[in-house]
């Protein structure tokens, strides 16, 4: 018996070994997955098919450029596989553009601009790292070369309606100048200092001929990858109801001329609450309104 012991223990260690090391190459589960023929099936990643015509503001996009048709590759590509972030924009459209589309019509600024405040700051009241604050990015010489209050307490900047005005006077400008809606939007995003020296450098009577810094380059082809998303988001895979969508806000406008020592109070005395008065005007920064010069506002109270 102990002969036999000296041949049967070795043995079996020796598959315990060679059973554990099996084991440990297999891996978990889910990582076998990624060596089986379901995985290589269910994961798939498409190519997109750009359209044949595109058009931004009524003005046609040279789809026949290859160049062209490259950098409207990337960004359709990144925003429709930035699933997330693509969800999020249709979602807070829904909210905004109603309050911003009017404002552009009204303005005569063609309705692809509502993309270019997305395309800005996602609809969010965002601070960039240059100072640009709001759904339009505003700085801070333009917002008060235009009337607007910017302190430590308020910063018109991010009131939408107050915002989208001024964007549109810029538009307006731009356009006169530069000659068409798309170079519009790039000195928009790129200054019309900026723009105008490289339009003379280059000498280019078209955005699409000109060559810019990475982020102008790009930035007609987000607008434009926002806009072909949405207006047929099934195509690209997005799927929603109604109810999915941040509903707009729904508020009374009234008009105040005078100091608002505190915000609670005053939120109080109109029925509502200082969280809400603050989410229907995100432009009052402070716990209080300072008016020295007794400006004029519009407060929105909620419904």
């Amino acid at each position: 018996m102990t002969d036999l012991r000296k041949f049967i223990i070795p043995i079996l260690i020796t598959l315990l070994v060679i059973t554990s090391g099996m084991l440990f190459f297999q891996g978990t589960p889910n990582e076998r997955l990624f060596e089986t023929a379901e995985f290589s099936e269910d994961y798939k990643i498409y190519a997109l098919d750009l359209p044949r015509e595109l058009y931004f503001a009524g003005e046609k996009v040279p789809m026949d450029d290859q160049e062209v048709r490259e950098r409207f590759d990337r960004e359709l590509l990144t925003n429709t596989y930035w699933q997330s972030n693509m969800l999020l924009s249709i979602k807070r459209a829904n909210r905004w553009f109603p309050v911003i589309e009017p404002i552009l019509k009204e303005n005569n600024i063609p309705d692809d601009f509502k993309y270019l405040a997305l395309a800005e700051s996602g609809l969010l009241n965002v601070t960039s790292p240059a100072g640009a604050r709001g759904f339009w990015q505003l700085g801070e010489a333009t917002a008060k070369e235009n009337g607007l209050t910017v302190t430590n307490e308020i910063d018109q900047r991010m009131d939408v309606e107050t915002s989208t005005r001024i964007a549109c006077k810029y538009l307006l400008e731009a356009k006169e100048e530069f000659g068409s809606w798309a170079m519009a939007a790039a000195s928009y995003n790129m200054g019309k200092t900026g723009f105008r020296t490289q339009k003379s450098n280059q000498k280019a009577d078209n955005y699409y001929d000109l060559y810019l810094n990475s982020e102008t380059y790009r930035y007609i082809f987000r607008i434009l990858a926002f806009k072909t998303i949405m207006s047929n988001p099934e195509k690209y895979g997005f799927y929603y109801q109604k109810k999915h969508l941040y509903p707009p806000l729904k508020s009374k406008t009234i008009q105040v001329d005078t100091a608002i020592n505190d915000l609670a109070d005053f939120a109080k005395s109109q029925g509502t609450n200082y969280r809400n008065l603050k989410i229907h005007n995100p432009w009052m920064l402070s716990s209080k309104m300072p008016n020295p010069k007794g400006k004029t506002y519009s407060i929105a109270i909620e419904e």
